[in-house]
């Protein structure tokens, strides 16, 4: 899917290219390409000059190649975004091409960004820009609301971190946490520390990419300070992933405890039921061996005695320990 974005009165509008034709039609300040095929990625080619790079979109690039500068002054940068899915969140990679000048198409820049699913900061960027007139003035400012959209998702998300382990601690610290609750509790953990920790690597990212461009000198004194402001927001979610990340160990930790509390319970009652039938088992054995002739031959009370006997022996050892609590 190509898609343009021009401004219009301050506004973003965008616009879906099915022809190559229609790219003459619009002034783009950004040039979206979803799942590119490869007669779109052909006219990008033919209308702008611009030759997508066959590792765009590879995951094991070198850290060090994510982020550089080619002769002609077209600046590129690979950074991943956060896609909280429930039900597998992940990271998705995005390329992007910023084409500072452009002198056969008057313009003052493009930014082409290409990646392989819709993204939900660029939608909230969509929105926003629709609705602020002077949001956006050129390319540059799309990439950096991009990222300052990309902050302010993942703070989002964060948020429902919270929420979700704020369920996981009523649950766990009420005390009564069966086998099959910490099983649940465990992977409710384990998928919250998961997406703590794709947001704080996403952050590290996004931190790398703006500081890029503030080195690159192509940002204006105002949009400088909008990086900077970007940087100021990551740094606030640090202590945040960290808190968090905290609390996950503790959660963790709490639920590894009660499932040894509920073990513990199971090897207690094996351990209190063999001291109760010591007694029984030592007055059997010496009811087995020490008679010339066996009892019941000779006493008619002989098997109703002795088992009145074990009984007894047992029930005083049970009385005991469940006056020590020792039952419960």
């Amino acid at each position: 899917m190509l898609n343009v974005f021009t401004l219009s009165n301050g506004r973003l509008v965008q616009e879906e290219i099915a022809a190559l034709e229609e790219l003459a039609q619009f002034q783009p300040v950004w040039v979206d390409l979803e799942s590119p095929t490869l007669e779109e990625k052909r006219w990008i080619q033919q209308y702008y000059g611009l030759s997508i790079p066959a590792d765009a979109m590879d995951l094991d690039i070198e850290e060090s190649a994510r982020f550089y500068e080619e002769d002609n002054g077209e600046l590129h940068i690979r950074s991943d975004f956060l896609l909280d899915d429930e039900d597998d969140p992940r990271s998705v990679r995005v390329a992007y091409i910023l084409n500072q000048h452009n002198t056969e198409l008057k313009s003052c820049g493009v930014l082409f960004s290409i990646h392989e699913e819709d993204i939900p900061v660029f939608r909230l960027l969509r929105l926003r820009a629709r609705r602020a007139p002077g949001l956006i003035e050129d390319a540059k400012d799309v990439l950096l609301k991009l990222f300052d959209a990309d902050a302010e998702y993942s703070a989002d998300t964060l948020e429902g971190i919270y929420d979700d382990l704020k369920k996981v601690s009523a649950q766990v610290l009420d005390g009564n946490v069966t086998d099959n609750d910490a099983q649940e509790v465990l992977a409710d953990i384990a998928r919250q520390e998961d997406l703590n920790g794709r947001i704080r690597r996403n952050m590290l990212d996004t931190r790398r990419a703006v500081s890029f461009m503030m080195r690159s000198k192509m940002l204006s004194a105002e949009q400088f300070e909008d990086a900077r402001q970007i940087l100021r927001d990551i740094e606030s979610l640090d202590s945040h992933t960290q808190f968090l990340f905290d609390k996950i160990n503790f959660l963790m930790d709490a639920t590894v405890g009660f499932l040894s509390i509920n073990q513990n319970k199971i090897i207690k009652i094996f351990s209190v039921a063999s001291v109760a039938l010591l007694p029984p088992t030592l007055i059997a054995s010496v009811y087995g061996m020490n008679f010339k002739f066996m009892p019941e031959l000779d006493w008619a009370y002989g098997y109703p005695y002795v088992l009145a006997l074990m009984v007894t022996s047992a029930v005083g050892p049970m009385l005991y320990f469940r006056k020590r609590g020792w039952l419960k």
